[in-house]
């Protein structure tokens, strides 16, 4: 003979299972439906906000390799003039410190 207490026991047990998946499975459905980029744009939204931000930041770059390049022909101007003026002190100092034609 059969328990029907031990199987009215697993009977319940096994309905409440079954109502917990079927809960389980509506809440995500409900939230697959919510991911969804048609259902609410979220992704949408997201991949046109990280695109302008990547616009942005290309256009940064870009302004900022104008102005490495700015600074360093700026740069190389200064360094030939600095030369230039090393060279002009060198050659005045040597012109009088050479003896000259009058003292030999």
């Amino acid at each position: 003979m059969r328990d029907l207490s031990g199987d009215n026991a697993v009977d319940l047990a096994v309905l409440r299972l079954e109502r917990a998946v079927s809960l389980l499975e509506a809440r995500l459905g409900d939230v697959m439906s919510a991911a969804q980029p048609n259902s609410s744009g979220l992704f949408d939204e997201d991949r046109s906000r990280l695109a302008a931000e990547l616009d942005a930041s290309r256009a940064r770059e870009q302004a900022l390799v104008e102005a490495g390049r700015q600074a360093s022909t700026a740069l190389g101007k200064a360094i030939v003039g600095i030369k230039s003026a090393l060279t002009e002190e060198v050659d005045l100092f040597s012109s009088l410190t050479a003896p000259s034609d009058a003292e030999a």
